[in-house]
């Protein structure tokens, strides 16, 4: 008899017809997955199998438009989702209101997909999933499980629309000693990749471990999720340079490695991100499903991908009501050549382009999902400047080794260590946040360096202390400063830590001793200035914690909360509530 062996999880939820939303499941036998709402909507789908395992993506058909309805999830006739004498409160789907926009003009709150409390985007990154050893978590409360906890326990509490996850679901490279017992049992953890994940079964051995808490299980099931990877989900790092790839693909473990990374991040991650209309047309997802087992399908999907990253894309976009996402994949688009180095390939750099400015009169507020830093602490960036200029050869051979050595010690592969990526993303930001119909907001969300702040840069020709300058009436002056007000948006983790001495090292970058040294750096290596400035507007905070983005029409408010243990249980501290946008 099969059974629900993992999920439920609400994924895409449509902010334009506030009637479909997709459902994931793991079940464990072939079978016919069925979602039943309370409101009479519905969806059904076979399960396809990869590896052993069988999974679902349910789309969900005929919601109410602004509505939050319970579901359960049925194999057969036999309810599998609520479980049985479940503790927390049911799992529902909630939709937007959608309506027609009134009038012209932008930014009323009546605009299709918008609702009178605005759209709440909670996002995160770095979540170490392993259960507190012995009742003690050393690490401190996990900050997803301490949210849900929250949620459960107060009904009128204000949820988020939807949660970001930006990398890091899982650790391959960092695993658990439950999961080390896991893979002990089926090899011998003394021959490589020792302690670290092998192939796809040991990859669902991390999902397990991170999506079976019950309480991120019940968050994931009634919160809409959308997730891109960073380097952990892989291996630390994960294409740092043409150098680091030459050498990790000479290990006889690595071609596994990453095959099973792409796949499980394929089913696991990247279907949910999708529309129903994008799942229809991709051609990946109809092989696997038309087939009994679609493991050599998605298997060949994924060796090809790696050998070729330009062959897919894993970045997307989303809308919510008059809020554009747009998930930028910096990890598998990257162009490793030292003469051609960049963050994303040409096709990737152009599809960005055409997501970021395409109808800009569409939205108030443009949201850029990247799970690396753009902005970091200015001696990091010009660190990273600085040696990028090293590793092509301005300082000759021998420096050029050096660098490379350096690169990989001190993880410099952020946006700075592409600097001609930088400053084209940086361009692209200023681009979209200029002249007439310019979002109120333009930030770049994103998490990887272990704690959080807020940043804004300032552009060369904008007036002291302010990092915005009004464009003409027809469109923004050339290289003039943006109209909206940019930012730089950084929260992590959801559950791990950083050293002290490397919490230390990341205030002194902000320091002015420290921006002296950055400089010293980019002229030692003739790296060049960067097209902006910035200082930090908040932070840096260190902890488990969350940042929330509450959108309502052109207004703009930011939370960040941390999750503390007290006497009563853990708790969400909020330790920033600021509004990002004039009141009036």
């Amino acid at each position: 008899m099969a059974g629900l062996r993992l999920g439920p999880l609400l994924r895409y939820v449509d902010w334009e017809t506030g009637s479909t939303a997709t459902v994931w499941v793991e079940a464990s036998r072939p079978c016919t997955v069925e979602v039943r709402c309370a409101d009479g909507a519905s969806g059904a789908s076979p399960t396809f199998s990869v590896a052993g395992h069988h999974y679902a993506l349910v789309v969900v058909e005929g919601l109410t438009p602004g509505s939050t309805t319970a579901y359960e999830v049925l194999i057969g006739s036999r309810r599998v989702w609520p479980p049985d004498g479940a503790r927390l409160p049911p799992s529902t789907i909630t939709t937007p209101s959608v309506a027609t926009p009134s009038g012209p003009g932008k930014g009323a709150a009546e605009s299709a997909g918008a609702t009178s409390d605005g759209v709440r985007i909670s996002f995160g990154s770095c979540r170490w999933a392993a259960a507190p050893d012995g009742g003690h978590d050393p690490v401190g409360p996990d900050a997803l499980v301490t949210l849900a906890t929250h949620l459960a326990a107060d009904p009128a509490a204000a949820r988020p629309d939807v949660l970001l996850l930006l990398g890091d679901q899982v650790y391959a490279d960092e695993t658990s000693a439950p999961t080390r017992r896991r893979l002990a049992a089926r090899r011998d953890l003394t021959e490589p990749p020792g302690a670290e994940i092998a192939d796809y079964e040991e990859y669902t051995y991390l999902y397990d471990e991170s999506w079976r808490d019950p309480e991120v299980r019940w968050l994931l099931s009634t919160v809409p999720s959308c997730m891109i990877f960073d380097d952990h989900d892989v291996i630390d790092d994960w294409n740092t340079s043409a150098a680091w790839q030459r050498d990790i693909r000479a290990t006889p473990w690595w071609h596994e490695r990453i095959v099973s990374g792409l796949m499980s991040y394929w089913v696991h991650q990247h279907l949910g991100n999708l529309s129903p209309a994008e799942l229809a047309a991709d051609p990946v997802y109809a092989a696997v499903r038309a087939s009994p087992d679609g493991t050599e399908a998605l298997r060949r999907f994924a060796a090809e991908t790696d050998a070729d990253p330009a062959r897919t894309r894993w970045s997307y976009r989303r809308v919510f009501g008059r809020v554009r996402l747009v998930m930028v994949d910096t990890r598998a688009a990257r162009v490793l050549a030292e003469d051609q180095r960049a963050m994303l390939d040409p096709e990737e750099a152009d599809w960005l382009r055409g997501a970021v400015l395409d109808d800009p009169a569409s939205y108030d507020h443009l949201l850029i999902g990247s799970s690396l830093p753009w902005l970091l602490p200015p001696l990091v960036h010009n660190a990273e400047r600085w040696n990028a200029s090293l590793c092509a050869g301005v300082r000759g051979a021998r420096w050029a080794r050096w660098g490379e050595k350096v690169r990989r010690a001190g993880d410099l592969e952020h946006w700075a260590a592409f600097p001609e990526s930088f400053d084209r993303f940086t361009e692209l930001l200023r681009v979209a946040g200029s002249g007439p119909d310019a979002p109120a907001t333009v930030c770049v969300l994103s998490g990887d360096v272990h704690h959080a702040y807020v940043t804004e840069p300032r552009w060369p020709d904008a007036p002291p202390g302010n990092g915005r300058a009004s464009g003409t009436a027809s469109g923004p002056d050339p290289g003039s400063a943006p109209v909206s007000r940019v930012l730089q948006l950084t929260c992590s983790p959801v559950h791990n830590s950083v050293p002290r001495w490397i919490q230390a090292g990341f205030r002194f970058g902000w320091s002015r001793t420290g921006r002296w040294i950055g400089r010293l750096l980019t002229r030692h290596g003739r790296a060049g200035a960067s097209p902006v400035t910035w200082d930090r507007a908040g932070g840096p905070w260190f902890g488990n914690q969350l940042m929330t983005l509450t959108l309502l029409g052109r207004k703009s408010a930011l939370t960040l909360v941390q999750a503390t243990a007290g006497k009563q249980g853990d708790q969400l501290e909020a330790v920033l509530e600021r509004s990002l946008t004039p009141e009036d």
